[in-house]
């Protein structure tokens, strides 16, 4: 089982885990983590992988697993993400900065 399908099964774990318990005749509630399911039909795994994989990238929980990763990251690598993070914020923040203008002028009536 390689590192990525180890994470995911951590999480799967994890998921499971998460209910409700009952201690001291009052309700606790342990964090519930959210699973993905897919299905496997006519026993092709192959393209039931492909899919989880994507609906991973999509909900966030492969991000959630790189974040949850303790091994040592290269200072290249390093800044090259900080590179990244910083272009999208500039990206992100340009995007508002033109948002505003377009809904102030909508809004003047120009």
């Amino acid at each position: 089982m390689n590192s990525a399908a180890r994470s995911v099964w951590n999480v799967f774990k994890r998921s499971s885990q998460g209910v409700d318990s009952v201690s001291h005749g009052h309700h606790h509630r342990q964090e519930q983590w959210r699973g993905i399911r897919v299905k496997v039909l006519n026993g092709n795994l192959e393209s039931a992988l492909t899919f989880m994989q994507r609906k991973m990238q999509s909900s966030g929980i492969e991000r959630m697993i790189k974040h949850e990763q303790t091994h040592h990251i290269k200072n290249s690598e390093k800044r090259v993400l900080a590179r990244k993070n910083l272009e999208r914020r500039i990206k992100s923040q340009d995007l508002a900065r033109k948002l505003k203008v377009i809904l102030s002028k909508k809004v003047r009536g120009l």
